[in-house]
């Protein structure tokens, strides 16, 4: 059956065709020659490759095997105790088939396990490590304990570099007859920030129209703001016109539909660059984090954005 999400179609298939991991990819595939390996815990942003190499690895290692050898688990679906005594025991006590040394079991977002789901497993890594051994996925490792931490290999995987993306959106692209604007291609990279995951998805979604790909259908597909109508926003309060910049709000949040939160974060982003000098760039930040919290804490979109903008066009603390 043909695969119609993208992000599953061009998955890599083996450790050589993941891009922007080389050193890690480098430390896997001596695991795989000497067909050994420890419990791994793989941490780092979403969209960074950790459970295509988790997956990659195994069907390295185990060929045709594979499928009877693997096996994948969503922590986030089932995060209690019960997951860890059923599902993950029965499948790490049975033998390994084949001529596969162990069986290999990836726990994408482990991250989510309660402490003692995260406690039941690390006696169950110890007690049948000679069977089974397990990745642990997780985008932050603070949130696994200790003793699970010290029983694992850790691989640091960091966000990708854009032209690493930006090849691989290339391919996709003449794969699937994808015409991609080279405005397009960079509205996708700014957007998915390191995400390929992201990048992928947003490249099938702008492609459904059958038009050509760029900026203005990337942008409206996506609900987010183009960067230059952020920067604008954000020139003309720190200019100290409040009220056009105020203007340039009500048209991002009601005429193109971008929601305060996404706002928020990318006037976060845009602030960066922007020429402050320091102490006023550093109220700006404080005042834009704070700004983002009571939005997703529930608080009105419009309101918070708007006091932002008074804070910045006004250039005092209160």
């Amino acid at each position: 059956m043909e695969i119609d999400l993208w992000t599953e179609k061009y998955r890599p298939q083996t450790l050589a065709d993941i891009v922007g991991q080389s050193a890690i990819v480098e430390r896997l595939s001596k695991f795989v020659e000497r067909r050994t390996l420890p419990h791994c815990l793989f941490a780092g942003p979403p969209g960074t490759a950790k459970t295509t190499a988790g997956m990659a690895l195994a069907r390295d290692l185990f060929g045709d095997s594979f499928e009877r050898n693997f096996m994948e688990l969503n922590a986030s679906d089932e995060r209690g105790i019960d997951v860890v005594r059923n599902q993950i025991k029965t499948f790490a006590r049975a033998l390994p088939a084949g001529d596969a040394p162990f069986k290999i079991l990836v726990l994408d977002e482990a991250d989510h396990l309660t402490n003692d789901a995260q406690h039941a497993l690390r006696r169950t890594m110890e007690a049948y490590a000679s069977s089974c051994r397990m990745i642990l996925i997780c985008n932050y490792s603070s949130r696994i304990i200790p003793p699970i931490q010290s029983r694992c290999a850790i691989f640091k995987f960091a966000r990708l570099r854009e032209e690493n993306i930006a090849d691989r959106l290339d391919y996709v692209a003449k794969e699937e007859g994808v015409n991609l604007n080279p405005k397009g291609k960079d509205s996708i990279l700014y957007l998915a920030n390191g995400d390929m995951r992201i990048a992928l998805n947003l490249l099938q979604a702008a492609s459904s129209s059958g038009k050509q790909v760029t900026d203005k259908v990337v942008f409206a597909i996506s609900g987010r703001a183009d960067p230059e109508k952020i920067r604008g926003l954000l020139s003309t309060a720190i200019s100290g016109n409040f009220d056009e910049s105020l203007g340039i709000l009500k048209t991002l949040l009601l005429q193109d539909g971008v929601s305060p939160l996404d706002l928020i974060r990318q006037i976060h982003r845009e602030i960066h660059s922007l020429e402050l000098v320091e102490q006023d760039k550093r109220k700006t930040l404080e005042r834009t984090a704070e700004a983002e919290f009571r939005i997703a804490e529930g608080a009105d979109g419009e309101v918070q954005l708007t006091a932002l903008l008074a804070h910045i066009a006004l250039g005092q603390d209160e």
